[in-house]
């Protein structure tokens, strides 16, 4: 039974022809995991929360960047710097206290994906990179929990839902993921800050019917909202009978190293105590002091790079399996791979070592680290 004050708040909901009380018991009743307190995270946690969604799970390590704040409205200036979980939480209770709120401060793994998906009703994937987006997925159809997905890029989104009975899964529609460094992040890219607002949106809309049993959902279908022009388009997704995970015969059963999938280097890899090589800012920055600098080598994007650098020769992680003849003449030399947080210079050093390159390291935290514990001039983004 609704408390009057409850009556009250979802009015709206309760006079809609085919939505009514049952539909709002249903919402009340629902559990629904989000991935990423983030861009799209902040409109999908506020509108369910508002529907009065009856519990929300949000996975999410980071902290609130300044650079966050141009479209992520769960978080506010007074936020800088406090982990976005507890940002989070305290809009969404202020948004509705009858709204339960779980914390997952971690990242998401194989290793722990299954255990914390399986204890909501819906996911909804709101993440920014193919690892866990696949991940996402494939845990997805392990436990049965559909998946509401959604990406955003510069002016473009999509949304989709997979993982329910006899539809698609994201691996059908992408079987494999685009080479490393092709398609960049937003943070590399840029995303209108009203873009995730629309699709975030719309990912929230696809939950609550999928949850309170009305409408169409997008299964099998693949919405592409295009903002520069104003336009949106629909594609069908059909079932691959052949798909690793959801098809016939499936060969994967279990969580897989999505690192390793998508061609980055793997979990193992970035593990404390592996072979990597890694400096710190301090290190890189002592050295730099005392004349023994390293060659340092910038492998993200030209824009990137303009917008804020510490020097060093720029080739973009595309590029450099095709110019790695340039650093030859520095074979013999200590050579310091950076980018934004650390991941593509990894992928940069692995590339390194298969031409013979052996005096590498990679810079831990990137330019992110820099600017954070060196020099605050340099911009964060």
């Amino acid at each position: 039974m609704m408390s009057t004050s409850e009556r009250e708040r979802y009015a709206r909901h309760l006079i809609l022809p085919g939505f009514g009380e049952e539909g709002q018991q249903r919402l009340g009743q629902a559990s629904v995991l989000i991935v990423g307190a983030g861009g799209l995270g902040s409109p999908l946690a506020m509108y369910l929360a508002a529907a009065g969604v009856g519990r929300l799970g949000l996975v999410d390590f980071d902290d609130v960047d300044l650079s966050n704040l141009q479209r992520q409205l769960l978080h506010g200036t007074s936020d800088v710097g406090r982990p976005k979980l507890e940002s989070a939480r305290d809009r969404l209770r202020e948004i509705n206290p009858h709204v339960a709120v779980d914390l997952h401060s971690e990242r998401l793994t194989a290793q722990n994906a299954a255990r914390i998906v399986r204890q909501y009703d819906v996911v909804a994937d709101g993440t920014d990179n193919f690892p866990t987006r696949y991940l996402v997925n494939d845990v997805s159809i392990f436990t049965g929990v559909p998946n509401v997905y959604a990406s955003i890029y510069r002016f473009e989104g999509q949304v989709s839902v997979f993982g329910v009975a006899s539809g698609p899964c994201y691996r059908c529609l992408f079987p494999e993921p685009p080479p490393p460094d092709t398609v960049p992040s937003c943070a590399e890219g840029g995303v209108l800050g009203v873009l995730p607002g629309i699709v975030g949106s719309l990912q929230a809309l696809e939950v609550i019917k999928l949850v309170a049993g009305i409408g169409s959902p997008l299964a099998g279908r693949l919405l592409l909202v295009e903002t520069l022009g104003t336009s949106f388009r629909e594609l069908v997704v059909e079932r691959d009978p052949a798909c690793p995970v959801c098809g016939d015969v499936p060969t994967i059963l279990e969580p897989v190293d999505y690192n390793a999938f998508c061609g980055l280097p793997s979990d193992i890899d970035n593990h404390p105590g592996t072979t990597m090589n890694h400096i710190t800012v301090h290190e890189l920055k002592q050295r730099t002091d005392e004349g023994n600098a390293p060659i340092v080598v910038d492998v993200r994007q030209p824009d990137e790079y303009e917008l804020a650098n510490i020097g060093g020769r720029l080739i973009p992680l595309g590029e450099l399996p095709g110019r790695v003849d340039e650093l030859e003449p520095f074979k013999d030399q200590d050579i310091v791979l950076m980018c934004r947080s650390g991941v593509r210079s990894a992928s940069a050093l692995a590339i390194l070592r298969q031409h013979g390159f052996s005096r590498l390291f990679n810079l831990d935290g990137g330019i992110l680290a820099w600017s954070r514990d060196i020099d605050a001039s340099v911009p964060t983004y």
